[in-house]
C-alpha cells in the first residue's frame, strides 16, 4: 500500500471512530440529564414522550403490522392502545437504564419495596445445591432485571446479550451491565462456547430467547413462520441441565414483578436424546403465552418476523 493510500485509510477510519464518538455521547447525553430527575417523574416522562413520539416514526408502521398478524382478532381500538403501551414501555426502558441501581430494591427481609420476586424458593435451590442450569427470558418488561436478580441471590450467572454496532455505546453499556448482573458475554461467533464453559463449570447462563435469528430452526410465533436460534435446545442436549423460564412484568405505580418459574419439561426423542426442534417450539410458545398475557410491555417493534425485509419498511 502506497503512502498516499495509507494516510487516506488513515484518515478514513479516524473520521468513522469520531462520527461514532460523535454519536455516542449525543446518544447518552439525554440519559446524563434524566438523572438529574426524581425516579418517577423520569419513569412517567418517559413513558409519555415515548406515546406522542413513537407513533409519528416509521417503526410505527411495523408495529401495527405486528400486531394486527399477531391478533387478528382484536379492534383496530385495542391494537392502538397495545402499540402505544409498547412505545411507553420503549421510553420507560431508558429511563430504567438510568436509575437500575435505586429501581432494584429488592430485600427478602424488608419487602414491600418496588420489586417484588415470585419463586424464591427456585433461586435458593439453585444457589445451595450449585449445577449447571440455563434461564430464558423475552425481551418483555424490564428484562435487565433478572440478571441483577441472579446475582442480588448470589448466583453464579453468565448473561449473554448483543451489544450496539456502536463500539464507544457497545463499551459504556458492557461496562455498567457487568457491575450489576455478573459475567457478560458478548453475541457473536464463539460465544457459543464461553456459554459452554460456563455450564461444564457448574455454572448457570441467561438468555433472551425471542431475537431474530436469519439461519435457525423453522417454528411457528402467535401462528406465523419464524427461525429460532437452536443453542439453548443444543447446550440442554450436551449438558442436560435444568431450564427456568423468567420474566419481568411492570406494575402499576412504577413496580416490578419478576418471577422464576419452575423448570420446564424438555421435549425428548423416542430414543431419548433432546428434540432441539421441539423445545425451540417450546420456547417460543412460552414466550407467546407471555406476550399475550402483558401485550403491550412486549417490544413490538423488534422485526421478529422480518417484516421489514418483505414490505422495505
Amino acid at each position: 500500500m502506497s503512502p498516499v493510500r495509507q494516510i487516506l485509510t488513515r484518515l478514513v477510519l479516524g473520521a468513522r471512530r469520531a462520527r461514532a464518538w460523535t454519536i455516542a455521547q449525543l446518544a447518552f447525553l439525554p440519559l446524563v440529564l434524566m438523572k438529574l430527575l426524581p425516579v418517577d417523574t423520569a419513569l412517567n416522562l418517559m413513558d409519555w414522550l415515548a406515546r406522542k413520539i413513537g407513533p409519528r416514526l416509521k417503526r410505527h408502521r411495523l408495529i401495527m403490522i405486528n400486531l394486527r398478524n399477531a391478533f387478528p382478532e382484536k379492534s383496530a381500538a385495542e391494537i392502538e392502545a397495545i402499540a402505544l403501551e409498547s412505545w411507553g414501555s420503549i421510553g420507560r426502558m431508558a429511563a430504567e437504564y438510568v436509575f437500575l441501581d435505586e429501581l432494584f430494591d429488592f430485600d427478602p427481609d424488608k419487602p414491600g419495596g418496588r420489586v417484588e420476586v415470585v419463586g424464591i424458593p427456585q433461586f435458593l435451590e439453585l444457589r445451595d445445591r450449585p449445577r449447571p442450569f440455563i434461564v430464558f427470558t423475552a425481551h418483555t418488561g424490564n428484562f435487565e432485571m433478572l440478571p441483577v436478580a441472579g446475582s442480588a441471590f448470589g448466583l453464579d450467572v453468565t448473561v449473554l446479550f448483543r451489544p450496539p454496532n456502536n463500539p464507544y455505546m457497545a463499551e459504556k453499556i458492557f461496562d455498567f451491565r457487568q457491575k450489576r448482573m455478573g459475567t457478560l458475554v458478548p453475541s457473536h461467533a464463539g460465544s457459543s462456547f464461553a456459554l459452554a464453559r460456563q455450564l461444564e463449570r457448574g455454572g448457570g447462563i441467561g438468555v433472551l430467547v425471542d431475537q431474530k435469528f436469519k439461519k435457525g430452526l423453522h417454528t411457528q410465533f402467535f401462528g406465523q413462520k419464524v427461525q429460532t436460534n437452536p443453542l439453548l435446545a443444543k447446550l440442554v442436549r450436551q449438558f442436560g441441565c435444568d431450564v427456568y423460564p423468567a420474566r419481568c412484568v411492570r406494575l402499576p405505580g412504577n413496580r416490578y414483578r419478576l418471577e422464576l418459574e419452575p423448570p420446564i419439561a424438555i421435549p425428548l426423542k423416542p430414543e431419548g436424546a433432546v428434540d432441539v426442534e421441539a423445545t425451540a417450539q417450546l420456547l417460543n410458545d412460552k414466550v407467546e403465552q407471555w406476550v399475550r398475557e402483558y401485550p403491550g410491555q412486549w417490544l413490538w417493534y423488534h422485526d421478529r418476523w422480518r417484516i421489514r425485509r418483505n414490505l422495505k419498511l
